[in-house]
């Protein structure tokens, strides 16, 4: 599989810490100490899930070598969707009205971008697509409670979109060598520390340390399980690319390999934590520092629990 275009899309409102002062009364220094987070973007009164991934569509579509009308399968991957009826991926078909296509949605949590791209591996192996295109979004800020003392400054807005075809189409083509994702669901109690409930507050994480715990450990075991399966070494990864969920999970990672801080790939300093466009967004934004033969190794961790990792060579 290769990677023939990536496009996103933040919102153009930014939401300083200072903010979070008067409404929960945790300072810039708090908030910047323990999450590393020094501003976020919000949709505007006229955005929504829908409209930010349709902009990424747009941008991602300047780069790609054929017409979005060829595209054969789209995945929507949010857990913050506009409406649960008419999907994100159905928005953009109808969008770009696109016909003859397979659609899907995904749902899992800051782990959808990665889920996602096995979901394409499936259908591409089956032989029922050969062209894919991947659409995340995430619309925090619209379920979150910024009085939320426990988690309402972590949240920010933010979209992407991803080309994929079977086949190599242009020598500006990322190929994927390898993805592979795990359910965690099985372990702690995940569903009564990290959930979008409408009816119970929204967006919440009331129990941040577990997920913390758990973010360190899986992350770092899934880019060691997936570099062993295909006889790699962290020596061999140019960059690394973790969910920006915390900018003290991310060092963490970093540590357990042993890596320089040029390797690893950060913007949850500008952007909050942008759920499952996190990685994607962070990927389009180092995309042109991406030389040949160069690989980047992408680990996520989401709530529900699950996990999963990437590997891309130039």
């Amino acid at each position: 599989m290769y990677i023939n275009s990536i496009g996103y899309y933040l919102p153009e409102l930014v939401v300083s810490n200072s903010y979070f002062s008067k409404i929960n009364g945790h300072t810039d220094e708090w908030i910047s100490r323990r999450t590393g987070i020094i501003e976020r973007r919000k949709a505007g009164p006229k955005e929504n899930t829908n409209t930010m991934v349709c902009e990424a569509v747009k941008q991602a579509l300047t780069g790609n070598p054929y017409s979005i009308q060829d595209v054969e399968l789209i995945i929507g991957a949010t857990y913050t969707p506009y409406d649960t009826v008419i999907t994100l991926a159905h928005a953009v078909q109808h969008k770009f009205n696109i016909s003859g296509v397979k659609v899907v949605s995904v749902s899992s949590a800051c782990s959808s971008f990665i889920n996602s791209i096995e979901i394409v591996e499936g259908y591409f192996a089956s032989n029922k697509a050969e062209l894919a295109l991947i659409v995340t979004s995430e619309h925090n800020t619209t379920y979150s409670n910024d009085s939320d003392e426990s988690s309402g400054h972590l949240w920010g807005d933010g979209a992407a979109a991803v080309f994929i075809s079977k086949k190599r189409l242009s020598e500006n083509d990322l190929k994927i060598l390898d993805v592979n994702t795990e359910g965690l669901g099985n372990i702690g109690n995940p569903h009564e520390n990290v959930f979008l409930n409408p009816s119970n507050g929204g967006l919440k994480m009331p129990n941040g340390r577990d997920v913390f715990k758990n973010a360190n450990k899986y992350m770092a075991k899934a880019l060691e399980d997936i570099l062993e399966k295909n006889s790699m070494s962290i020596n061999d990864i140019n960059y690394v690319i973790t969910h920006q969920a915390n900018a003290r999970i991310i060092e963490n990672v970093r540590n357990h390999f042993k890596i320089g801080k040029e390797k690893m790939i950060i913007n949850i300093d500008k952007l909050g934590n942008t759920g499952s466009a996190s990685t994607p967004i962070a990927l389009t934004q180092i995309i042109k520092k991406i030389r040949h033969k160069d690989v980047v190794g992408i680990t996520v961790f989401g709530g529900g629990y699950s996990s999963g990792a990437l590997l891309i060579e130039k």
